[in-house]
């Protein structure tokens, strides 16, 4: 009995030592890595926004499920050469607070549409979005089509497939929740900020037993997401560390994974009939699935548009290929300007 109790008081104790190290770092990291935009209270709820460069159309980037802003910093200072551009962290992700509202695509779409108006990024703008963030930018085609100057779809998640999910995606979502959220209570008491320093340190055994222990099954989804992280500028990762050392991002990320198959199926029911009047540039991944490569090829051709499969890229084309985004968005660009060009009018 009387070591049951001890082993009671040390698990409290190590708890209690987990949640102080959390919270000092994270007051730490929050001095260390300003946001690099600027926090537009929108509804209550601050987001981030980071514009660079001059110009139109500006161009908006979306990123994908769980990822940030930062997760076009190979793309956006380039394109940022040519026009104006804007990217940002929606609700609970990256340097955004919180989400205080439901996480379906309109909430979404609508949230996007009043940060730019309130950076004053003008309209019509072009719309990057990549894997998940083709849906929000393809939902806001749908309901604002007049503000769009053109899309680029990079690797877009399939709508079709993920509206009515088969049984094995519909596995993977639900792991993906359930991890989403056993890291926010994780990350309240330090253990992926433990783990992670362990790893930049050079620590290698004990990280991946903490991340089998924690995460089973979904050790090696989290694995090949650290992989992707790791390609970018090594700058960026102590501040995308920081990130997902944060609980609110684990929550969010498990709120927009359980919005999924809403999300997919509101817009496939808004169809991609206004896509036609809007050009369109899909990029699809070397290793996309064949569900995933018919509807990149059905959306470019029902909109007329172009349609790319970009050798040597994983499903972050931005980060394998981050030439290839830039050259589609510096042609929609050009696209949109010859069209508005006073000699094309005349």
């Amino acid at each position: 009995m009387h070591v049951l109790i001890g082993l009671v008081a040390f698990a409290v104790l190590l708890l209690l030592a987990g949640a102080w190290y959390q919270h000092a770092e994270a007051i730490r990291e929050a001095r260390r890595f300003p946001a690099p935009g600027r926090l537009l209270d929108i509804e209550g709820t601050p987001l981030h926004i980071n514009v660079q460069g001059d110009g139109s159309p500006p161009v908006v980037f979306e990123a994908g499920i769980a990822a940030t802003s930062l997760s076009w910093q190979l793309v956006q200072p380039e394109v940022a050469r040519l026009t104006q551009t804007a990217s940002y962290d929606r609700a609970a992700l990256g340097w955004s607070a919180a989400a205080r509202k439901p996480r379906d695509i309109w909430q979404v779409v609508e949230e996007l549409r009043r940060l730019l108006d309130c950076a004053g990024v003008a309209s019509p703008r072009i719309l990057a979005g990549h894997s998940y963030g083709g849906l929000v930018v393809r939902a806001y085609a749908a309901r604002y089509p007049t503000e769009v100057a053109g899309l680029v779809l990079v690797d877009p998640v399939s709508a079709s497939e993920w509206s009515d999910p088969p049984s094995s995606s519909s596995r993977i979502l639900k792991l993906g929740v359930r991890l989403s959220r056993r890291g926010a209570l994780l990350a309240r008491v330090g253990v992926p900020r433990i783990a992670l320093r362990l790893l930049v340190g050079g620590a290698r055994k004990l990280p991946k037993w903490i991340a089998r222990a924690t995460s089973g099954p979904g050790a090696g989804l989290i694995d090949r997401v650290v992989g992707q992280v790791q390609k970018l500028p090594r700058e960026l990762q102590p501040v995308i560390q920081s990130h997902w050392c944060n609980p609110k991002c684990y929550l969010g990320m498990a709120r927009y994974l359980e919005a999924l198959p809403e999300s997919a199926a509101a817009v496939t029911r808004a169809g991609d009939a206004v896509l036609r009047g809007i050009p369109l540039i899909v990029l699809s991944s070397a290793n996309a699935s064949a569900v995933e490569r018919a509807e990149h090829e059905m959306l470019a051709r029902s909109s007329q548009g172009c349609f790319e499969i970009v050798s040597g890229s994983g499903h972050w084309i931005q980060i394998d290929r981050p030439d290839a985004v830039v050259r589609a968005i510096g042609e929609a660009v050009s696209r949109w300007r010859s069209l508005k060009s006073p000699s094309t009018n005349s």
